[in-house]
């Protein structure tokens, strides 16, 4: 072969390889491009913007079949929440009216369960048939106990004893009380008996328990039994005296920058035990009301309420999920989780630092606003003021850095950790505290 055509053949070699990367790297961009339509019809299609919604389908009609992490349409989104506007445009672009979600559930099942009676109407004279009970998400099969060994953990109901008990809390799925469990003070979380059939909540409750029969760490709330066999539904934990953090806050105002540090960590060593690969469980819903403190003396705190989590394998720690948006506290959410976009552990980080902002502060982020507004406002880009004198740079820096609209930003709870424990010591400590903190 002769030098011209080996140079030849080279280059022809050399623009091959350049080929390739490119078409990968276009692939990839490509790729990047659908996941970010798929977001905008989402949340366009959550927003009401049915004029969004139409420019995007003129532009590509296949975003009508667009599915996120649960496999949720747009229409199911729509559907939900009643925006008939929405949903012709998407029925008018060929979305299929009995798509169904990852729990079987079509946008008639939703309509149903939310009570959009013009919803329903309009869904059915398309065709619409519903998968679901009431509405709710559910399985098409009972929902099987977590574990075999239930055994371990399954407590009989006749050994809880009510007749002192006192009301903790209270919300749509039951409520939550002060009980005795073989004399020991317990905290029960009992479901309506009217939601004891829904499947939903059977699923749901199921799925808490699962995760935290799994639980062992001094910042988490011990798991101590369920009684899964009888209704009502009962999940106990340990009873945590000195009530939750939401509270405390109300009643103190804002706290000394130690005391909000020692505070910061114990719910810091919780969250980076939770984050802990490759099994991590993002907490999806940490607001002040599900952090708990032990005592009146208000020495430790353990992190609660895990009703809303998820467990996910991780196979790259860099992996990211698009999961249900607007899942969790609007005041105390990430603007990703709010958008309907790709989310991971961090957002738990993002509230994290709206909880430490709160406690400096003495008020919620953005208190002059509505719960769903606030998400909106952060959703812009916006992000509290800072007022307190209590709050130094050091603090001011991490609680911007967590809050950062780049998920990517954002430090992990280990680093956190890190960065309090060296905050700690250029602090005056508080003299109460002193049992829990090393």
């Amino acid at each position: 072969m002769s030098s011209e055509s080996s140079a030849t053949a080279g280059d022809g070699g050399e623009q091959a390889v350049s080929a390739a990367g490119t078409s990968a790297g276009y692939d990839k961009q490509k790729e990047k491009a659908r996941v970010s339509r798929t977001s905008l019809i989402l949340w366009h299609a959550h927003q009401n913007d049915a004029a969004a919604v139409r420019k995007l389908l003129e532009e590509d009609p296949s975003l009508v079949h667009a599915r996120d992490y649960d496999k949720r349409t747009p229409l199911h989104v729509a559907s939900l929440h009643g925006w008939i506007d929405v949903v012709n445009c998407l029925i008018e672009f060929g979305a299929d009216v009995n798509a169904q979600d990852r729990w079987k559930n079509t946008p008639l099942a939703d309509a149903e369960g939310a009570r959009k009676q013009k919803m329903i109407e309009l869904l059915k004279s398309h065709g619409g048939l519903s998968y679901g009970q009431n509405g709710s998400h559910f399985e098409p099969k009972p929902v099987q106990p977590p574990i075999p060994k239930k055994c371990d953990w399954e407590i009989e109901p006749a050994e809880l004893d009510f007749s002192n008990a006192a009301m903790i809390g209270k919300g749509s799925f039951g409520e939550i009380v002060k009980a005795y469990w073989r004399g020991t003070p317990v905290a029960v979380k009992r479901i309506l008996p009217s939601l004891s059939d829904d499947r939903l909540v059977i699923q749901d409750f199921r799925h808490e328990v699962d995760l935290l029969v799994k639980l062992r760490h001094p910042n988490i709330v011990q798991f101590l039994g369920a009684v899964t066999e009888r209704k009502p539904l009962m999940l106990i934990t340990e009873y945590l005296r000195g009530g939750d953090l939401h509270q405390y806050l109300k009643e103190k105002g804002g706290l000394t920058p130690a005391t909000a540090v020692n505070f910061a960590l114990d719910i810091a060593r919780g969250m980076t035990y939770l984050h802990n690969e490759p099994n991590v469980i993002i907490h999806r819903d940490l607001k002040p009301r599900n952090v708990l403190l032990v005592n009146s003396s208000a020495d430790h705190l353990k992190v609660g309420d895990f009703g809303l989590s998820k467990l996910i394998k991780v196979q790259n720690s860099h992996d990211v999920y698009k999961m249900t948006g607007e899942t969790g506290s609007y005041r105390y959410m990430a603007p990703e989780v709010f958008k309907h976009r790709k989310y991971d552990k961090k957002v738990d980080v993002f509230s994290f630092a709206m909880i430490l902002y709160e406690m400096l502060e003495g008020e919620p982020p953005f208190a002059n606003y509505e719960p769903y507004e606030a998400a909106k406002h952060v959703s812009d880009g916006h992000r509290p003021t800072f007022r307190s004198k209590g709050c130094t740079p050091d603090l001011r820096e991490l609680i911007v850095k967590c809050w950062d609209a780049d998920m990517n930003q954002r430090p992990s709870f280990l680093d956190i950790l890190k960065r309090l424990e060296k905050i700690k010591e250029t602090l005056p400590s508080d003299h109460h505290w002193g049992l829990f903190t090393s």
